[in-house]
């Protein structure tokens, strides 16, 4: 494998729409939410290691999942688990870990990858990730993958790319917000919109100096600890640092700002996993159209439902359609799929009435 690949599995996340499986102690990239007998974060950095040097993968995480990280992921060491000392969005962690391999090898080509997303072609994610390196490694750019979208999608930032030069790898014109249904349909009408998936690829160069030229204070707080990087030092110096840094997102602090920004339109099958609606289009259903994880299930006039338990649980369902059933220690959860976005309101409530202990 090449020595010059590294990768940075953002897996900091709460995933609070998949309570009340994912709570802010143990979220949902540490679940096996798919009943594979891999956890998120397991199947990812498995897909991962297949053009990677494990070695070279990065965990980026917050501190208080230090433990699970390591239960989970046995052959990663104490040098692989970057550690967030408070909360502050994607930009911050992956210019600190991207300063942290920078220092380790100046010739470093990278991916930055969610933790918990779903992915069914991995080989064929393995070449786009490849061709993309190649890309890096010959070209100033940022990169970015795009996913054909399947439908005007409200949930997801688009990107919008130059559809005038006919090549694999495009040019980004803009990034764009979740849009409202209306121009949802309008961006897939224009045939050069994509979904912004969150995974990026760079060299490590091109994404330090990316930081350097737009957010040039966020680059000097954690600039200034060049020195002690990859050292005995590094700790108390984030610890000290970190909470300092803006709470920015990478896509608004380099992405959108930059000039040098290319798209590859993916070409394998993708779900960013992130809600119980989106776990149930992808997981095998019944012969009622219901999808079950780990429960034995006795239905009738039951259809469409997403239904979890641990432990094998016994569930008879008789008369109800289209809702989320999930059972987890003290808490069932029954609710409409066309309302999950609200479970994460349905959250909060059940923090103000029971305690935070229940999220």
């Amino acid at each position: 494998m090449n020595k010059n690949y590294y990768a940075i599995l953002m897996a900091g996340g709460v995933g609070s729409r998949f309570w009340p499986v994912s709570t802010q102690d143990f979220p949902k990239q540490f679940h096996d939410m798919l009943g594979t007998g891999d956890t998120l974060i397991q199947k990812t950095f498995n897909r991962l290691a297949k053009l990677i040097p494990q070695e070279n993968i990065f965990i980026l995480t917050n501190e208080r999942y230090n433990d699970l990280v390591f239960e989970q992921l046995p052959q990663v060491t104490k040098r692989q688990v970057v550690l967030e000392p408070a909360m502050r969005n994607t930009a911050p962690c992956i210019l600190y870990a991207a300063l942290k391999i920078q220092k380790e090898n100046k010739d470093a080509v990278m991916i930055v990858a969610p933790s918990d997303h779903w992915i069914e072609d991995e080989s064929t994610f393995t070449q786009n990730v490849q061709q993309a390196f190649d890309f890096c490694e010959e070209n100033d750019a940022l990169m970015t993958l795009g996913i054909k979208p399947t439908f005007p999608n409200t949930g997801y930032g688009y990107i919008e790319y130059d559809k005038t030069a006919n090549k694999s790898i495009k040019a980004v014109n803009q990034f764009r917000e979740k849009p409202d249904y209306e121009t949802a349909k309008e961006f897939i009408a224009q045939g050069n919109f994509l979904w912004n998936a969150g995974i990026f690829m760079w060299s490590v160069n091109a994404v330090v100096r990316a930081f350097q030229n737009n957010q040039p204070d966020l680059f000097a707080l954690f600039k200034q600890g060049y020195d002690v990087y990859n050292t005995d030092l590094e700790d108390d110096f984030i610890l000290e640092n970190y909470a300092k840094a803006e709470n920015i997102s990478v896509d608004y602090a380099i992405m959108e700002k930059s000039t040098n920004v290319f798209v590859l339109p993916a070409e394998f099958d993708w779900n960013d996993l992130g809600t119980w609606g989106s776990l149930y289009d992808k997981l095998d259903k019944d012969d009622n159209n219901n999808a079950v994880v780990n429960a034995r299930t006795l239905t009738e006039d039951a259809s469409g439902n997403m239904i979890r338990t641990k432990n094998e649980k016994i569930v008879v369902v008789d008369g109800l359609n289209d809702y989320i059933i999930v059972d987890k220690d003290e808490v069932l959860l029954i609710f409409p799929k066309t309302k999950e976005q609200d479970i994460k309101k349905v959250l909060q409530n059940v923090k103000n009435k029971f305690g935070e202990n229940y999220g």
